[in-house]
């Protein structure tokens, strides 16, 4: 609990900005900020070093597609992740996802659940070019540009041969943009549209994991939950990249729910309207929880309360128990049950633990899906990460 508390208070310090300071508690701004600040510049000369020219460059024989962000939290890489796992398939190119498998390994469980339906092949480990090595030599590997050239690389049924598995066409490497030992063709940096950039310091004493300046590397720029932000605030963000020296495209993005599942139930599908007219209590510990509350809000319930913990916090028995008494509590205020609402994050980092609340658990699946803003939609995204695929291909 008191590590769950230390974890919370950090989050809320890393989104606190500077003028907001003097309004601390006095133990939070004479200790504890000068603290996390030494922390900050001791956390960044490891940062420096990964980044250092004559650090040596590993490289795989199939494109790498890099999703990665500035910032901890709540910037949709694994959703982009698993839309680009999906549209690689859907066009005959058998994806392989490179992951840490990070805190417990939730974004992994849960990728490898989604895309279970797809040729994608997942490899964990925290040296990714050595298992993107491994894995190709596994599955073996072929050129992707003749898919990107024609219609499609593989037929439907041609993805699995006389029981072969398909080939390995395109790595993408999952939270991608600091691991610098492995090139990469594509670089997609993802930004969260409603906290970008917080308070702009660095870990612990604020989320960034590197300065602005790093958006120049990029080649796309992806801003995440656009819809739950004004114009304003996006024009903003996007004047932001290009006042970094940032010359690339930048998209927009949004989580799109599709259906609900019950606990332990991931096959089926209730349709969305299923939480019309009823009370849920939303439960999340992920990087942005306020766009799952906006989005569940959208759907339809009469009431809606929430219980946050810190991103990939583990569910024990005494959050089970608070979890119970809070639902149990709407229940009895609204005179109607009351559905725990999770999501698909969640669920695949403990599901059997959250099977044991005294409460219907329900989890909200959902999907990225790339926005049409500013002429700049999913064909425009794919299209420019095959160009740049093909053109960096071609000339090695």
């Amino acid at each position: 609990m008191a590590t769950e508390k230390a974890r919370q208070l950090l989050a809320r310090l890393a989104v606190t900005p500077d003028a907001a300071v003097p309004n601390l508690p006095f133990l939070h701004r004479a200790l504890l900020l000068p603290l996390l600040s030494a922390a900050s510049a001791l956390l960044r000369l490891p940062l420096l070093l990964s980044s250092s020219p004559l650090r040596s460059r590993r490289t795989l024989p199939v494109p790498v597609v890099s999703v990665g962000n500035l910032t901890w939290g709540g910037n949709g890489k694994t959703p982009m992740v698993d839309f680009l796992a999906r549209r690689f398939h859907n066009i005959g190119i058998s994806p392989l996802i490179l992951t840490r498998g990070y805190a417990g390994g939730d974004e992994s469980k849960m990728l490898q659940r989604r895309l279970a339906d797809t040729t994608t092949k997942l490899g964990i480990g925290a040296n990714r070019a050595d298992v993107g090595s491994s894995m190709l030599q596994k599955y073996g590997y072929v050129n992707p540009c003749e898919a990107f050239l024609g219609e499609k690389l593989l037929s439907a049924p041609s993805r699995v041969v006389n029981g072969a598995i398909a080939k390995i066409g395109v790595a993408i490497l999952d939270d991608g943009m600091q691991h610098r030992s492995l090139l990469r063709d594509v670089e997609i940096v993802m930004v969260n549209g409603l906290t970008p950039w917080g308070n702009g310091h660095f870990i612990p004493r604020g989320p960034m994991r590197e300065p602005l300046s790093a958006l120049t590397r990029a080649d796309m720029v992806v801003i995440h939950h656009a819809n739950l932000a004004s114009e304003a605030q996006l024009e903003n963000i996007k004047c932001t990249v290009q006042d970094s020296g940032a010359t690339c495209p930048v998209f927009f993005s949004k989580l799109a729910p599709s259906h609900i599942f019950e606990i332990n139930k991931p096959l089926q599908r209730l349709p969305l309207r299923v939480l019309d007219g009823m009370v849920v209590l939303c439960v999340s510990a992920i990087g942005c929880p306020d766009a799952f509350i906006n989005t569940v809000s959208e759907i339809g319930p009469i009431k809606i309360d929430r219980l946050d913990f810190s991103d990939h916090h583990f569910f024990r028995d005494h959050d089970l128990e608070l979890i119970q008494e809070k639902a149990r509590k709407l229940g009895d205020q609204h005179n109607k049950e009351t559905v725990v609402l999770v999501t698909e994050k969640d669920y695949d980092r403990g599901p059997d633990v959250l099977g044991m609340v005294d409460a219907k658990v329900w989890v909200m699946s959902s999907s990225l899906q790339i926005m049409p803003l500013k002429e700049q939609g999913e064909e425009e995204l794919m299209k420019k990460v095959k160009d740049i695929i093909t053109r960096t291909r071609r000339a090695k």
